[in-house]
């Protein structure tokens, strides 16, 4: 097999505030023609770092040593010349999150219209049929009719497939994909990875994938490569480091999933929130006055309910309305029928009542860089919503903060320290103390696990269940991650296109799935069919 890429004894340091950091430590690795090799490991194993490294897109401060060939051609010391040749047409990245790396303000068209243009000298109607041809190639319909749209009218499985057109734009050797499918919903992963495979077989590529996502690695990958602390520490074909792993680390990552059930909810348990087709249609409005001429029907008629010490899941791919269900359920957004909290009905409060309500009702989002300011203190982001509501205006704020954060699994001592100094694990702790520090009554967990390492993801599993047994919490859990909400969940809804399409309890949704969309989902999910009704 002919070898594409060829690293040896790959080292990257980075200078930062007067301090050497050994981020990459030695790593040697091959990726052979038509081959697909994956590197696996938590966030700051360097899996990111050593796949930069290989066309000098590492920042100033990155000191790298030791050998990067591709095709016999030396890349560490190579002039910018040459590595401008070699970056995007013979070796292309599809990044993690396409939103980020995609321009808002440019059309599909423009965008990978620039590509041609500097790497092919295609422009006007040649350049047009190319990137027709490209977005045809992978999945994009009506791809003639798109070439006007910009990114964020775009769902995020037709995103990332725009990447992936401008990373096939110039007919790459190599693709190098850095975590293409965290973001996305079980279902369209699914779409990606059976695009990526077909396009390898159907263009000869070779493929260096990075994931921290071992079910995906074990699907799509030919050899393995786990990294640790800058080094890898365990590298063969993927059907021996499964079936044999030799590295405690490596064996730790293949435990790593969350597992067991939630506790029994308590015989008797209050009904805490209950909604009765509940209804949020969005109207659309044209025209100088205004008129509405249609509505987006964003949910239809759900009807919920969640007991203290209750998890119900809500599980279905974007736009299915999970999000917008429960933020009117928080009566954040505007919404038709009742919603009802501890027996009271609080679908026509007004602000000023609802505000009392707010203590009882926390969420915690998915991201937690973006959910916490940066400018803000971990102590200060804990405490904040004590000083909102005057909460314990008698107690120590300091002291309840310390009580929370060591419950949480967090330092006291860590509590002067800002949001950039934590790992992602650490941030959605925080996230969480700030929630949970008000004594709330129900939590919404909208992904709060889905950009966290699978070990992480295991912590937090465990958390969520020992602060709902300690003190009732209510939650109402939003994932695509169904193993995660299989762990969580006592009850599970299953949403599309704002519909409830099937309701019940977990263990009956799961093993035994009634509609042909619930199917699709734990298939995607899980790997294998689910038997029918």
């Amino acid at each position: 097999m002919k070898t594409v890429l060829d690293i040896r004894d790959l080292k990257v340091d980075f200078r930062q505030d007067g301090k050497l950091i050994h981020a990459v430590k030695g790593v040697s690795f091959t990726v052979g023609k038509g081959e697909t090799v994956a590197i696996v490991g938590e966030s700051g194993s360097g899996k990111s770092v050593t796949a930069l490294s290989t066309v000098a897109l590492l920042g100033d401060n990155a000191e790298v040593s030791g050998s990067v060939k591709y095709l016999d051609r030396e890349m560490i010391g190579a002039p910018e010349p040459v590595l401008r040749d070699v970056r995007g047409n013979d070796i292309s990245f599809i990044f993690q999150e396409p939103m980020t790396s995609l321009n808002p303000l440019h059309t599909l068209e423009k965008q990978l219209a620039e590509s041609l243009a500097l790497h092919q000298g295609l422009v006007g109607e040649a350049a047009r049929k190319r990137i027709i041809e490209l977005m045809e190639k992978v999945g994009i319909d009506n791809a003639e009719r798109r070439l006007a749209d910009y990114p964020h009218q775009l769902s995020g499985g037709q995103r990332q497939r725009v990447m992936i057109a401008m990373a096939l734009a110039n007919g790459p050797e190599l693709l190098i994909a850095d975590e293409p499918t965290t973001a996305l919903d079980v279902t369209i992963q699914a779409q990606i990875l059976d695009l990526l495979a077909e396009l390898k077989e159907r263009e000869g590529l070779s493929l260096l994938f990075i994931s921290h996502d071992l079910g995906i690695v074990r699907r799509i990958a030919d050899r393995v490569c786990v990294m640790q602390g800058g080094e890898i520490v365990e590298q063969g074909p993927v059907e021996q480091i499964f079936a044999n792993p030799q590295h405690p680390y490596t064996q730790k990552l293949l435990a790593a999933e969350p597992k067991g059930r939630p506790d029994p909810v308590p015989e008797g348990a209050e009904e805490i929130v209950r909604t009765d087709n509940l209804r949020i249609w969005f109207p659309i409005q044209r025209g100088l006055l205004r008129r509405t001429v249609g509505h987006v029907k964003a949910v239809n008629a759900a009807s919920i309910s969640v007991r203290a010490g209750e998890t119900l899941g809500i599980v279905g791919e974007s736009g299915s309305g999970k999000t917008t269900l429960a933020l009117a359920i928080m009566r954040l957004i505007a919404s038709e029928g009742p919603i009802v909290y501890l027996r009271q009905d609080i679908s026509d409060w007004r602000p000023r009542d609802l505000r009392k309500l707010r203590r009882d009702m926390q969420i915690v989002f998915q991201d937690p860089y973006g959910s916490l300011s940066p400018r803000m203190t971990c102590e200060q982001i804990i405490a904040e919503g004590l000083t909102v509501h005057g909460v314990e205006k008698g107690r120590d704020r300091r002291e309840m903060v310390a009580e929370i954060m060591t419950e949480v699994g967090l330092d006291p001592a860590m509590m002067e320290r800002y949001p950039h100094e934590f790992s992602g694990g650490q941030r959605q702790r925080i996230a969480i103390a700030r929630a949970m520090i008000l004594r709330p009554r129900v939590v919404v967990l909208d992904e709060p696990t889905s950009a966290l390492d699978m070990t992480v993801q295991v912590q937090i599993v465990e958390l969520l269940r020992s602060l709902q047994r300690r003190y009732g919490l209510a939650y109402l859990f939003i994932s695509h991650d169904l193993r995660v909400v299989r762990a969580l969940a006592h009850k599970v809804i299953v949403m599309k296109a704002g519909d409830v399409v099937e309701a019940g309890d977990g263990d009956a949704v799961f093993d035994n799935p009634q509609t042909g969309y619930t199917r699709e989902l734990m298939a995607a999910a899980f790997g294998h069919a689910v038997r029918s009704a």
